[in-house]
């Protein structure tokens, strides 16, 4: 079975910081930014790349739909 490698693009300006996507990560690729949006919110970013799987997980759970999430056959 392949691998896959996983990897996601937030729209940070629609971004509102919920934070809803950090916990629906297995492994804990999904963080909140120090640094802010231009409407003040803290947007969510891949803290660990490297780790993404691709399950969709915070996409699925983001209820302004701003993750899109791509994978990659190795």
């Amino acid at each position: 079975m392949a691998k896959v490698k996983g990897a996601i693009v937030v729209d940070i300006e629609k971004c509102k910081g919920c934070s809803v996507c950090v916990p629906a990560c297995p492994k804990t690729v999904v963080q909140l930014a120090r640094e802010v949006n231009g409407k003040g919110y803290h947007y969510a970013y891949m803290e660990h790349p490297d780790d993404c799987i691709g399950c969709a997980n915070c996409a699925i759970v983001c209820p302004d739909g701003v993750i899109t999430v791509y994978k990659v056959k190795l």
